[in-house]
């Protein structure tokens, strides 16, 4: 099939390439020159395990193509998926939609036969019906149906869900969009893709209550994490009993330092503000986005604490910038109210992450950066494990010790067992856990 996606961002350029890697003819666009001319060039934007491959494959095998016009590639398309961003509005939290919406309108402008039109981006319940009015008044001869496929892609992992997702969400009730959409989807399983067909504005909302219901999870493993620790137990083995539960799951119950990245925060908050315009009340929601904000500013005085209750004039090196392993993204990451905690304190903050260091440098100011962990940690006053990349799971303890002013780690991950890490001679502090 011939497919076109609009906006070659995180979503956009995952699932370009992906449905190019099984099949389709598929342009990416993109009104970013910078942007187009490096994926052009060979060079991919974000890190994401496994894409540049796949891109350098489909873009050699001549189904991939990145493009800064919009036009030529939308007339001759089957389908077109708007996949633009729609972050946090300024001032009311409200998602902005004005991308989709100028989107809406140059595609509708373009379109020369009857095409599928498809929502990828996370939207508010009702956009899709506003993308049809455009559609339908502004463009009344034009033959646009318009699909809601929400994405449920995790960074870092993206590649792995795209290619065998639990379920491929589809807002349509329209024949002819259903048979298209099942042939954009059929080449991912041998058998049949899981695909799930409801109408347009609940596939919308599946995507924000999935997300906020995940949020919830890492928010209340959280505060147990707190519970534990005022009572001398173990948050793991907390998570570990209750998730055997079938009805409850194991995933999403890690304790840490709060949730961020791409989708939580602005998704949790732009259903909370949904719910407000229809006077409806999420008051688990609404607790959800004041406990993770909270807990972020929490984990800097935790460091604090750790060190006598003062961080004035010491070095305090963090491993793991990111939000999570295996992305760049610094969007909403814990470690940015950490630092700024650490530096209200006095502290000199030095830090390390593996890829996001180009990203943090935009957003944090007086901190040091280095080029592996034991660089930050010599001469430090304490290390603080911030984010749980796979080269922090087996540091060597000796030489840290030995490179440290102070031996003191402060693990906001759990990554390692306290006997060991004391076996060294540190002073460990970790999440939900007894001092």
């Amino acid at each position: 099939m011939r497919i076109v996606m609009v906006g070659s961002g995180y979503v956009g350029l995952v699932s370009g390439a992906c449905m190019a890697d099984f099949g389709h003819n598929v342009t990416c666009v993109d009104k970013s020159v910078d942007k187009i001319d490096a994926l052009n060039a060979g060079k991919v934007p974000i890190y994401e395990p496994g894409l540049e491959t796949i891109i350098d494959h489909n873009r050699a095998a001549g189904r991939l193509h990145f493009s800064k016009e919009l036009a030529g590639p939308v007339a001759d398309a089957d389908v077109i998926f708007i996949a633009v961003g729609t972050p946090a509005r300024r001032g009311d939290g409200h998602a902005d939609l004005s991308y989709v919406y100028a989107a809406t309108r140059e595609i509708a402008a373009a379109v020369t036969h009857f095409t599928v039109l498809v929502t990828k981006s996370t939207v508010p319940v009702g956009t899709g019906d506003e993308i049809e009015r455009i559609c339908r008044e502004e463009f009344p001869e034009k033959d646009i149906v318009v699909v809601s496929n929400p994405e449920f892609l995790r960074e870092g992992a993206a590649i792995i869900d795209f290619k065998r997702p639990d379920r491929i969400v589809i807002g349509t009730e329209e024949p002819r969009a259903i048979e298209i959409m099942r042939e954009v989807y059929r080449p991912l399983y041998l058998n049949e893709a899981p695909l799930f067909f409801c109408e347009r504005r609940t596939s919308e909302l599946i995507k924000y209550a999935a997300n906020a219901f995940l949020a919830m999870k890492i928010s209340f493993i959280n505060e147990m994490a707190d519970l534990c620790e005022m009572l001398g137990t173990d948050v793991q083995k907390l998570a570990k009993g209750i998730g055997m539960d079938k009805r409850i799951g194991d995933k999403f119950l890690h304790a840490g330092p709060g949730y961020g990245g791409s989708c939580f925060p602005k998704d949790t908050l732009a259903l909370v503000k949904t719910a407000q315009d229809h006077n409806s009340s999420l008051r688990l929601i609404e607790t959800t986005v004041a406990i993770n904000e909270n807990r972020k500013r929490a984990m800097g005085r935790k460091v604090i604490a750790a060190c006598d209750g003062s961080v004035r004039g010491k070095k305090i090196a963090l491993l793991g910038l990111t939000f999570k392993p295996n992305t760049d993204d610094m969007r909403d990451a814990p470690s940015i109210s950490i630092i700024q905690a650490l530096q209200d304190g006095g502290a000199d903050v030095h830090a390390y992450d593996p890829e996001g260091m180009d990203a943090a440098r935009q957003l944090l100011g007086d901190v040091t950066y280095g080029n592996d962990a034991y660089e930050i940690a010599d001469a430090a006053d304490a290390i603080v494990l911030v984010t749980e990349w796979d080269e922090f799971r087996a540091l060597d303890f000796r030489r840290l010790k030995l490179c440290m002013k102070t031996p003191i780690l402060v693990d906001l991950r759990n990554i390692y067992p306290a006997s060991e890490v004391k076996r060294h001679g540190f002073v460990y502090f970790s999440i939900g856990k007894k001092a």
